[in-house]
């Protein structure tokens, strides 16, 4: 019982202030109109004599006071009931149609009238039913465009919530901004130049207005035109400008970086599919902006923007190019997962590789990858740098420093090495790394092993040294040990603070 009831009652699809609202600035549009025809019909047409005009005025100011005491009431009920989903019909049916409907209903009553009172003033004259037939005519086609108008910007609010961003259906021939465009240029301007035509022509046949009153016909019917024009005119500009105002602020917030952009779709023609466009394109930015940020994560952000910057796709290989490697490996980690929870030893692996990552990163270096426990830091690939074998020796550094630091719960192994290298991308087209290759990485992986038995736990390899610049000055040299796995012993280099602390602990 309670669904049917709430059928037949329905719902109103806006509040009690919109539907006050749509009622007052609609009728007061009617009015106004209804108002105006009169006027105009009373005052301004050329018409015969008659013998009491005044009492012929009176007689059409009270019907036409007593039709609209009984239309506005019965149109405000009517628009009412245009505004509320009943029989099945979706919310967003019932918005988009409401100023169509409405203004349907508004038609309606004032074909009435001009019916109305074509009968009432045919008793009197044929002209005077005939002028008061068109003057009703053309003030109800007039107004009915401006209720249209006034509806479908009260009811924006509603169409925003109704349409929530999605571009509306096609329909060409009835909302095409074209259609629109020319449909209120005919409603608000060529039909009231044609009622001032058809006066002109009406004075012309019955040829007996005085020059006088025919100039004051003309000028009254004129002003009424551009009066009328102007505000469906306007009017309808607003219409097509307001949407395209949202997009084009909308666009200006994308181009300034700003992509928590929506704009509010509430036209129900090609612009509201623009609107919608827009934050189509914005969705999509936001997620291309979402899976850069993660590749830039996962492969670092310089690969990223290089692989983005490529015109001609990702292709396999590499290049040979001097760079410098700094490979930093835990120690004791094995037993460390052994005898701690899983969470604590991801909680302790993610405290370490923060502080490797700010390093290497504030250093100008990106990490390649992290293997467990141990991390690989590249300097020079994918972009150059004027100092890459420095750069890696100052974050080696400011890494063993700030772990000896913030982390003395661990101990870690960091080596440097420099050299030629491979870089480029390693794998299969459907799956592929950017990578460095080369005896640098094999040597700085080496150097890690050696680094743990050293105080401070940071190695470097005399040639990064010696291809560095002035952060050369704070390396000692040591001895030269083969490493495990080569066959040529390899020159050492220790920062001079470790070196200080304990000389006889240097190889060497």
């Amino acid at each position: 019982m309670r669904d049917r009831r709430r059928d037949r009652t329905g719902r109103p699809v806006v509040g009690l202030p919109e539907r006050l609202l749509l009622a007052l600035v609609v009728g007061a549009a009617n009015v106004g109109g209804a108002a105006i025809s009169f006027v105009i019909v009373a005052f301004v047409l050329p018409k015969e004599e008659f013998a009491d005009p005044v009492a012929l005025r009176v007689v059409n100011l009270l019907w036409l006071l007593g039709y609209l005491l009984l239309v506005l009431p019965i149109g405000m009920w009517f628009g009412s009931r245009r505004l509320t989903v009943r029989h099945g019909r979706s919310e967003r049916d019932v918005v988009l149609g409401a100023p169509g409907r409405i203004v349907r209903g508004i038609g309606v009553m004032w074909l009435g009238a001009a019916i109305l009172f074509c009968l009432l003033n045919l008793q009197y004259s044929g002209r005077l039913a005939f002028s008061t037939t068109v003057s009703i005519t053309i003030g109800g086609i007039s107004t009915c465009a401006l209720s249209y108008l006034l509806v479908e910007r009260i009811l924006r609010r509603a169409a925003t919530r109704v349409m929530s961003g999605a571009a509306p259906r096609q329909r060409r021939l009835v909302t095409g901004v074209m259609v629109r465009s020319v449909g209120f240029w005919a409603l608000g301007t060529a039909v009231p130049v044609t009622g001032l035509m058809v006066a002109g022509l009406t004075a012309l046949v019955f040829e007996d207005s005085s020059r006088v009153q025919l100039a004051v016909t003309m000028l009254a019917l004129g002003g009424t035109a551009i009066f009328a024009g102007l505000l469906t005119t306007v009017g309808a500009a607003r219409a097509i400008a307001d949407p395209v105002l949202t997009v084009r602020r909308a666009l200006a917030r994308v181009q300034d970086g700003d992509l928590d952009v929506h704009v509010p779709v509430y036209d129900n023609t090609e612009l509201g599919q623009l609107q919608a466009g827009v934050n189509g394109m914005v969705e999509g930015l936001r997620e291309r902006d979402r899976i850069r940020d993660l590749f830039g994560r996962h492969v670092g952000r310089d690969v990223a923007e290089a692989a983005a910057a490529r015109t001609g796709g990702i292709r396999l290989g590499g290049e040979v190019r001097p760079v410098a490697v700094l490979f930093v490996d835990l120690t004791g980690s094995t037993a460390m997962v052994a005898h701690r929870p899983p969470e604590e030893v991801v909680a302790q692996l993610n405290r370490f590789f923060g502080v490797v990552i700010e390093c290497v990163e504030q250093a100008g270096g990106w990490i390649n990858k992290f293997e467990g426990d141990a991390a690989l830091a590249v300097f020079g690939a994918p972009l150059a740098l004027d100092d890459a074998p420095g750069a890696a020796l100052s974050a080696a550094r400011s890494l063993g420093e700030r772990l000896a630091a913030e982390m003395p719960e661990i101990a870690a192994g960091i080596g440097v090495s420099a050299g030629d290298a491979v870089a480029g991308n390693v794998g299969d087209p459907s799956r592929y790394e950017y990578t460095v290759i080369g005896d640098p990485v094999n040597e700085a992986a080496r150097l890690t092993e050696l680094a743990k038995t050293v105080p401070g736990g940071v190695v470097a390899a005399a040639r990064a040294v010696a291809a560095a610049g002035d952060e050369a000055a704070s390396w000692r040299a040591g001895d030269r040990v083969t490493l495990r796995g080569r066959d040529e012993p390899t020159a050492i280099h220790t920062p001079v603070r470790a070196a200080e602390e304990d000389p006889a602990a240097v190889p060497g």
